[in-house]
Formats: C-alpha cells, structure tokens, sequence
C-alpha cells in the first residue's frame, strides 16, 4: 500500500480543519474551533460559502476557546428520517461540551457548488448515545471520537485512544441510531459491535483515527500521530497515515502519507473523502488537516492498495 502526497493548497480563514465530505461538485469542511461549515468547490478548492451551525462571541474571525469549543470532529453524508439528505456532524465527546451534532440539511443535487448551500441546520443531543458508547470502553478510559462513515444500512464512529488503550470502531445501525438522535425518546440502538485495531507508532506514540470515509465496500481511514497522552491538550505532530479496516478479521493495512520524492509528510491530517477512482482499489483522495495553530490545509493525494 503507498499514499502518495501530491499537492498542498493553504486554506486562509479556516481554523483546525476537522472533517471533509465530498458530495458533487462541493467539499464541506468542518472546523473544530469554529461556528461554521465551509464549502469549496471540490475541483479548483476555491471558496465558495460559510454557512453558521450556531451563534459564537467570537463572530465569524474568533476561534472559540478550548475549553468551550463543541469540537466537531466527525462529519458523514446521510439522509434523515424524515428523507432529508445531510450531513451528520458530531463532537469528540471527550468534554461535556463537546456532546453535542447538528444535522446540517443539504440541496437536491447540483451541477455547480453554488447552488450547494444548505437548507437548514439542526442541533442535536449526543449525551445520550454517547453515555452508552461509554459503557463499551475500557476501565479508565475516556471517549474521544474523531471520525465517522457510513453505509445505506451500518454507522461507524472510530474511537482515537490517548495514552494508551485499544483505536475502537463502534458500529452502529444507521436508521436506528438516527431516529434517536432525531427524536431522543426514542431508545438508544445497542451497538452492531465494538471493534478493535492496532495502529502505527512514530516515537514511541501511537496513531490515533483521525478521518473515515466508505468507497467500493471498503472502509478507508486516517491516523496521525501527536506527542502527547491527554485527550484534550494538544501535542508536536509528527506525522499521518492512510489506510484500510477489515472489521471482520480486526485487521488494518497502514501507508506513511509522503511526498513522491519520499520525504515523510508531518503535518495531522483531520479527515478525508475520494475525490476519484482511479482504478480498482486506486483512489485521488482529499485530505484536510489541522496544525493545532489555527491553521489549516487541503491536501490531494493518491491511495493504491497494492
């Protein structure tokens, strides 16, 4: 497996990229300190819109504080029970204040990324569901979620460990899970099943999930590695890979993202989408990142299985 590294545009005015979505001609970006959902046109990665999920002091220039930022990490394409096509965006769950999603109500599909502006925007309590997921980890350690994909029929949410601890995949069924998050007195589904993976270490630390994305049956995923053993506090980046998950032998295939002279990439990549098939099991994939500063990228790069 190889994941090559092609290109690198800076994204001024999006602080900690988090998430992307491709669906046509737009890509959604989600920011983990930030009160909006951006949209780029999936081609040239040109702005195109920002569109606010809720009010914040810091206005539309502030990044909203550690301590009170809903950090959006995870973000899927799915379609609510009331038939509307979205996005399903979601906190890491690893503060009180970050149980929180929105339910971002999307277009019917358009030629052009203009006419791509959401609809609507719905807030969304994930105390409940994320108190149960919590009963599947292990003693002592805390809920951290950072990525999500799904399929017509299953809903997975990856677990990034801190400090040690298993990288966990909880599936969940997808229309079930959503019609509790749509109408909350409806039960809480019990988990499709908790899966467990071992990533790569760089420096003795070891990748955490980071982005997740479904393509051809096959569940593409991100880690990055940080120095640091807290869920909250951020550590020195020292690198990312892409890879693949087989959920039902619990086993992975891993790639250091690099530069096709070789040199290792050390930025964190945040999430990614496919932006083409290119082959069978070759993808050019879209890849953002976070460098914990404010600062944030898109990255093009070029995923071969084999």
């Amino acid at each position: 497996m190889t994941a090559t590294l092609l290109t690198e545009t800076q994204l001024p005015h999006l602080p900690s990229a988090s998430g992307v979505e491709l669906l046509g001609p737009t890509a959604y970006l989600v920011s983990d300190d930030s009160p909006f959902l951006y949209l780029l046109d999936a081609a040239t990665l040109a702005p195109v819109a920002q569109v606010a999920l809720f009010t914040s002091p810091e206005g539309e220039v502030g990044r909203i504080p550690k301590a009170r930022k809903p950090d959006l990490e995870s973000m899927v394409a799915v379609v609510a029970p009331s038939g509307a096509a979205g996005l399903l965006l979601c906190g890491s769950g690893s503060l009180p204040s970050r149980e929180t999603g929105y339910f971002v109500g999307l277009p019917a599909p358009t030629a052009s990324p203009e006419g791509a502006t959401p609809r609507f925007v719905q807030r969304l309590d994930l105390h409940p569901l994320y108190a149960h997921l919590r009963t599947h980890l292990p003693p002592g350690a805390a809920l951290n979620l950072e990525a999500a994909a799904a399929t017509a029929h299953a809903l997975w949410l990856l677990q990034r460990p801190v400090g040690g601890g298993p990288a966990l995949v909880f599936e969940l069924p997808l229309a079930a899970t959503l019609a509790h998050l749509f109408e909350p007195r409806t039960p809480v589904p019990a988990l499709v099943g908790v899966y467990s993976f071992s990533l790569p270490q760089l420096a003795g630390y070891r990748a955490g999930f980071s982005g997740a994305t479904c393509v051809d049956g096959q569940l593409l995923v991100t880690a990055s590695v940080e120095a640091t053993t807290d869920a909250v506090a951020d550590g020195a980046t020292l690198g990312s890979y892409v890879g693949r998950l087989d959920l039902r032998t619990q086993t992975a295939a891993f790639a250091r993202l690099v530069w096709a002279d070789g040199r290792a990439y050390l930025g964190k990549v945040e999430g990614l989408a496919v932006r083409r098939v290119l082959g069978p099991n070759q993808w050019e994939l879209l890849l953002v990142t976070d460098d914990d500063r404010g600062g944030s990228t898109a990255l093009v790069a070029e995923l071969r299985l084999a």
